[in-house]
């Protein structure tokens, strides 16, 4: 068998998976499986080790090689393990060298368990262009920036991914060019600090920038998409590309954490919660239709149920429409760790009333855009994405095309649609008329 990639955690994560892959397999390792770990919260932590014990219990032959945050910032527990044949640090894991170092321990029998090295010491990216991703796939990552140099309270991926570093705007480019040409529909710009985008690089370009460059230069390309941003560092170019650029899709994901401004400032977030709100006036301003997502912590230390009362207030107020929820997690090293906590059991309490209010802000949504035609990207065989990636239940339509349908209703998770006449996808509708 050649190699398994398990992924847990980001979309970063599900783009890296494709190079471990290539790499461990061009180095000749075979009946090896990666665990891709996440440290975001202590249950990534602990999903990731009940599943290196059920994969060794269901293939006792297998090596496992252990990657990701939660193998960068814990390598020592990982290596505990009796099931765990080696450790590869966060940046290593992208390198050629350390798979063949793998292979090469692994046929003599020996060498250190753990193959990690100082994260914080990187200080470029190198680009990665993916010739994994199966022809046709709709929609495919690219990875322009990595690491963070923001110290927030809770969060222990700086120390798991390093500083802030980009990938420079013509390889970007270049690979969005590569991958538009092979047929993918749509790319996801992504990054663990996307709008820090390129202060290492000379000139310093901004998100925005890099944005402009592609749509500018790759007018093959029908979508691009911005994974999670932080609202406080979006460019004026950003906001241009925003409203200017219909193949910029209207769909943002804030990385908002909280909606009271002392929890805001325990965080030691950037933003207040004002801030957040101005930033979502704004940008549906520029694009009416625009639909928002946001992080959101519930049970930060000191929170009380007052403070919780104003996160759960931002739903309405900044219009949100996904809400990716968090039960606080104290993680080991963080100063919010050393904070009060709040009670496990309110915890889950306020994480259950925030999920249950984003569920109702979904389904408001989905019900608002019956009658709209909406630009669908067919996923899978059963379903696609509107512009503002609302799921749309679908048949009979060709995986990878964009197509124009009229929505017809709601189940409250999904749109439904009505076909419309002589329904085409819609480069074929733009070359028809041209022509």
């Amino acid at each position: 068998m050649g190699v398994e990639v398990v992924t847990f955690g980001c979309r970063l994560n599900a783009f890296e998976a494709e190079v471990i892959r290539r790499e461990a397999e061009g180095a000749g390792l075979s009946d090896t499986i990666v665990i891709n770990s996440c440290a975001v919260t202590n249950e990534a932590v602990a999903q990731a080790r009940q599943s290196i014990r059920k994969l060794k219990r269901e293939r006792p032959g297998a090596r496992i090689v252990v990657t990701g945050c939660a193998a960068q910032t814990q390598s020592q527990m990982f290596a505990g393990m009796t099931e765990v044949d080696r450790v590869v640090g966060n940046d290593d894991k992208m390198r050629a060298s350390a798979w063949r170092e793998a292979r090469d321990a692994f046929d003599i029998g020996a060498g250190e368990k753990i193959a990690v090295s100082d994260i914080m010491a990187v200080k470029q990216m190198a680009p990665h262009l993916i010739d994994g991703f199966a022809a046709g796939l709709p929609r495919v990552f690219v990875q322009v920036q990595n690491g963070c140099d923001h110290r927030c309270t809770f969060c222990i991926i700086p120390y798991g991914r390093g500083n802030s570093r980009s990938v420079p705007m013509g390889a970007v480019v270049d690979q969005v060019r590569a991958l538009a040409e092979r047929g993918h529909a749509e790319i996801v710009l992504t990054g663990v600090d996307l709008t820090s985008y390129g202060t290492d690089l000379p000139g310093a370009p901004r998100l925005g920038m890099l944005t402009k460059q592609i749509l500018q230069h790759v007018p093959e390309l029908k979508r691009l998409r911005i994974s999670s941003i932080d609202s406080i560092e979006a460019d004026n170019h950003l906001l241009d590309a925003i409203a200017d650029d219909s193949r910029l899709m209207p769909h943002l994901h804030l990385s908002l954490q909280s909606g009271d401004d002392m929890i805001l400032k325990r965080m030691k977030r950037r933003h207040s919660r004002s801030d957040a709100i101005a930033f979502c006036d704004q940008v549906r301003r520029l694009r009416p239709d625009v639909a928002f997502g946001a992080d959101i912590i519930a049970g930060f230390p000191t929170e009380t149920e007052e403070m919780f009362s104003r996160s759960l207030d931002l739903v309405e107020e900044c219009g949100l429409t996904f809400l990716h929820v968090f039960p606080y997690s104290p993680r080991p090293g963080t100063p919010a760790a050393r904070m009060p906590q709040v009670a496990g059991p309110e915890i889950k309490h306020r994480a259950r009333r925030l999920r249950a209010a984003g569920e109702e802000a979904l389904r408001q949504r989905l019900q608002a855009e019956i009658g709209a035609r909406r630009d669908v990207l067919i996923e899978s065989e059963s379903q696609g994405r509107t512009e503002h990636y609302l799921p749309v239940a679908i048949a009979d339509q060709r995986v990878g095309s964009v197509v124009s349908l009229k929505i017809a209703g709601s189940d409250g998770v999904r749109l439904t649609v009505q076909p419309l006449p002589f329904l085409l996808p819609l480069w074929e509708k733009v070359a028809r008329s041209a022509g």
